[in-house]
């Protein structure tokens, strides 16, 4: 498949069944697939009030706070309890887990990235300076802060692209200080 572009601000916005929030999906494997089905699902969530996470069996999930304060997620159990507060710092959980969220603080975003076990698994970057990213058959790409050049392709903030089916290393500058791309490789699970 061909290179994917992508604006944040373009996406579409779906309400959660629970009322808590919108989610922005920016990319389903594979195309067209429902929420029990994916391979791997990637988008932006805004968390308006607290509330419970949808649980997702045998899928694993990675969460990284975008904007805002946070959230807080405690697990049924107790066995999960995370301050998700800090921005851009990627944090991982089984998506069979009980999960409720309690804001810390008024609405915030994430970036959200599932996959399906059995069938793949996700490596979530956080890129803070120019590097080149090891070669990857799927992946994404997108610019939390600052003008990123992706190989031939700027990347403001918001912005961002992905890909299937053509392995790429990505050469990646920025020159600004506080600028941040989150980047995210795709593996398929061995047979």
């Amino acid at each position: 498949m061909p290179l994917q572009r992508f604006d944040r601000g373009t996406l579409p916005a779906t309400p959660w069944k629970n009322g808590g929030g919108v989610t922005r999906e920016i990319w389903c494997q594979p195309p067209g697939a429902g929420i029990h089905d994916f391979d791997w699902r990637v988008s932006i969530a805004e968390i308006s009030r607290d509330g419970p996470f949808s649980r997702f069996d045998g899928v694993d999930r990675v969460i990284t706070l975008l904007e805002g304060a946070g959230v807080r997620l405690l697990s049924d159990d107790g066995a999960l309890d995370h301050r998700l507060g800090t921005p851009l710092a990627p944090f991982a959980f089984a998506g069979e887990a009980s999960v409720t969220s309690t804001l810390l603080g008024g609405a915030c975003h994430d970036f959200n990235v599932m996959t399906r076990r059995n069938r793949c698994r996700a490596e979530v970057l956080v890129c803070t300076g120019s590097r080149a990213l090891a070669p990857a058959a799927a992946g994404l790409l997108m610019s939390a802060r600052g003008t990123w050049q992706a190989g031939a392709h700027a990347l403001r903030p918001g912005q961002g692209l992905w890909w299937t089916d053509d392995r790429i290393a990505w050469p990646l500058t920025c020159t600004e200080t506080d600028a941040a791309l989150l980047a995210v490789h795709f593996h398929w699970a061995k047979p």
